[in-house]
């Protein structure tokens, strides 16, 4: 990155943190870091912990708008906080769900309601899973009432409840039933033959998913509403309505409905005849794509007072009202999605929905990991790590996990895209015993002649494949820019191009351009998760355009070749739609002097003025080497039309807030935690 800043260069779900993430706590913050490595020692560091080995289905979060952040929760992912136990009985079953701590509760065989139409009333923060296809509840349900939220239901088999009247008005016994919910997410089920509803979402239940269900045979299927409010957002998703005569879904007054890739059946010459599909009535914003609709009786209806906008969908011998106006909203300001062609559903939503034999089964625990060793002296598999990267599979479905004896390791090197689910381990009791360091340049001539290396091609470790972990080493790139003045001096040590790195109890140490945190592509998601480490560096060292979170970590202020004190910590280029660097827990400190130093300048890439960079920092120590005014302009665009703010800082260079230095208000930085950065993924160390 250009040190100046005239002049920009053309360079290409408040969260405790799930099982195995070995956080150090109480160690970065506050550190003093001089010549060496502070408190840690040169031989003394907290070691990453092994991880606690999960199934993945435990681990497992929802998408669409149960994944949104709010109302003081982060997405939903259950109970995965808690212990996993499994129940066979009524008695277990309606212990586990309805006690105050997080719990995984996994049915295995089927559990019969007594008295029939029994719901029980699950607590907040619980995943209640079928154990494959085995899991079963007979006769009732389950009802999640005012306030409760974060709570999955998957993988179950919730029927017959039926006391013989088709229209039944006397008994309100459904398979689940929400009043007044948030954040609920509702996957993988067959629900039939209940005496009232598949589904009631009422009372104004909201961040609720609904995805991969069968609801079949039934009066009604879907109800949502009951309430003069409009306040509801629920995603509805790759779900069979298979012979269910109404409520398919019927959502009234809910303020965004998004339906998409569902496949919605009424069988000919059966007892059952549908009267509607897919219903938008009072103030209800719909949006629906790519759904398939087939002998169904008037398939989209919608009320005067209510928006629908269609877009994809397929009708197979329909009559009736199909009907759609107004303006919705669009889903994507919300979440991420991916369409599955119209035309696909039925075969994908016939083969998908309903309880799977891999999820709430041990079959699923994460495999245990492929371990290969590399030693300089030849006393492992291999004598570099690159020769080890390279022998790891092309498209490996399982961990790899490359452990570096003790020593220095002059090499570059590049974990390819097709490669991913590798680990890059230092096997010595520091992580500075084991460095991997290289000396390019952006400046620097290529060998062959074909030109310079360039930012990105500098770095001594690049990481351009999906699921990576590094712990406990030291990554460097030491090029020496007083002995080179003529060579541009951006000099990268690791780079990440990559979704879902995790980069745990390591050192990260260069000078200008450090560790550039990017992604694939730019339309592509690049979450970034760095731990109990150090980052060292004086300009723009933490840069790029990924959705890096840099918790408990110390940042470490260096001087320039000249020995002056000048720098900035942070250049993100973050698209308008996306998180772009969150520095929390942490210290910032080094040797340079007093006011030196930025926290950030706002990197438009290209001169892309799209670019909305970000930089949060907060609840962190910062020494008396941050300027009082901490951001800066680069590239002509001034840092007040981007995202940087602080919150809860501490220590001498911590400041009061000022139009030169905004502070985030408590209700906005509850919705800037790691959770809203990292979304549906928990990082979990690999071993």
């Amino acid at each position: 990155m250009d040190t100046t800043q005239h002049k920009a260069r053309h360079r290409r779900r408040k969260l405790g943190l799930i099982v195995g993430i070995p956080v150090a706590a109480a160690a970065a913050v506050g550190l003093s870091y001089g010549a060496g490595f502070g408190a840690f020692g040169e031989d003394v560091q907290p070691k990453a912990a092994a991880a606690t080995v999960v199934p993945a289905w435990a681990r497992d979060a929802a998408d669409g708008f149960a994944s949104v952040h709010a109302l003081g929760q982060n997405g939903t992912y259950g109970g995965r906080d808690g212990a996993i136990v499994t129940v066979k009985t009524l008695a277990d079953l309606e212990k586990y769900a309805t006690a105050s701590q997080p719990y995984v509760i996994v049915v295995a065989g089927a559990i019969t309601m007594d008295p029939k139409g029994k719901e029980i009333k699950v607590a907040s923060d619980k995943t209640i899973v079928g154990s494959g296809t085995s899991g079963q509840i007979v006769g009732g349900g389950f009802f999640l009432g005012q306030g409760v939220h974060n709570v999955i239901i998957r993988n179950l088999t919730i029927r017959h409840s039926y006391a013989g009247t088709w229209n039944d008005k006397e008994h309100d016994w459904d398979a689940i039933q929400m009043d007044g919910a948030h954040h609920v997410w509702i996957d993988h089920k067959d629900l039939r033959h209940m005496a009232d509803g598949l589904i009631d979402s009422r009372k104004d239940t909201t961040y609720l998913t609904v995805s991969w269900n069968r609801l079949q045979n039934d009066n009604k299927a879907f109800g949502i509403g009951w309430t003069d409010h409009v306040t509801a957002d629920i995603t509805i998703h790759h779900n069979w309505f298979h012979e269910t005569e109404q409520r398919n879904p019927s959502t009234d007054n809910v303020a965004h409905a998004h339906l998409y890739n569902n496949y919605l059946q009424d069988d000919p010459g059966t007892s059952i005849t549908s009267a509607y599909g897919n219903y938008a009535r009072g103030a209800t914003k719909m949006v629906l794509e790519n759904s398939y609709f087939e002998g169904l009786n008037n398939p989209v209806t919608k009320d005067s007072t209510a928006a629908l906008v269609q877009r994809g969908n397929v009708f197979v011998n329909t009559t009736g009202r199909n009907e759609s106006g107004g303006t919705a909203f669009d889903p994507t300001s919300y979440y991420s999605y991916t369409l599955d062609p119209a035309a696909d559903v039925p075969s994908k939503v016939r083969s998908g929905a309903g309880p799977r034999s891999a999820i709430g089964t041990a079959t699923t625990a994460t495999p245990a990991a492929t371990t290969l060793t590399v030693a300089g002296d030849g006393s492992g598999q291999y004598r570099t790590v690159q020769a080890a990267v390279d022998a790891v599979p092309a498209n490996n479905t399982s961990r790899v996990v490359i452990s570096v004896k003790p020593g220095t390791y002059r090499e570059t090197v590049k974990i390819p895209s097709n490669k991913p689910h590798i680990t890059l381990q230092g096997s010595g009791g520091s992580r500075q015993d084991t460095v991997i360091v290289h000396n390019n340049a952006a400046g620097t001539p290529k060998p062959d002649g074909s030109g310079t290396y360039g930012t990105p091609g500098s770095a001594t470790v690049a990481v351009e494949a999906d699921d990576f972990q590094a712990r406990n080493l030291t990554v460097s790139n030491d090029f020496d820019e007083k002995a080179n003045p003529s060579i541009s001096a951006q000099a990268v040590a690791l780079r990440t191009g990559a979704d879902m790195v995790l980069l745990d109890s390591v050192i990260v140490t260069g000078d200008q351009d450090t560790l550039e945190l990017d992604t694939a592509a730019c339309e592509k998601l690049g979450r970034v998760y760095v731990t109990n480490s150090y980052i060292v560096g004086n300009v723009d060292f933490i840069f790029g355009r990924a959705s890096a979170v840099i918790d408990h970590s110390v940042i470490t202020l260096k001087k320039r070749s000249d020995g002056s004190s000048a720098g900035f910590v942070t250049a993100p280029s973050t698209p308008a739609d996306r998180k772009g660097f969150l520095i929390t827990g942490s210290t910032i400190n080094g040797d340079v002097s007093d006011g030196s130093f930025y926290l950030g300048r706002n990197w438009h890439a290209g001169g892309d003025a799209t670019l909305d960079p970000q930089t949060t920092v907060r609840n962190s120590t910062l020494s008396k080497a941050v300027r009082s005014t901490p951001w800066s302009d680069m590239g002509g665009f001034s840092w007040k039309d981007d995202r940087f703010a602080e919150y809860r800082n501490t220590g001498p260079g911590a400041g009061t807030a000022s139009t030169n230095r905004p502070q985030l208000t408590d209700a906005q930085a509850s919705g800037q935690e790691i959770a809203d950065w990292l979304g549906n993924w928990t990082p979990t160390a690999s071993q």
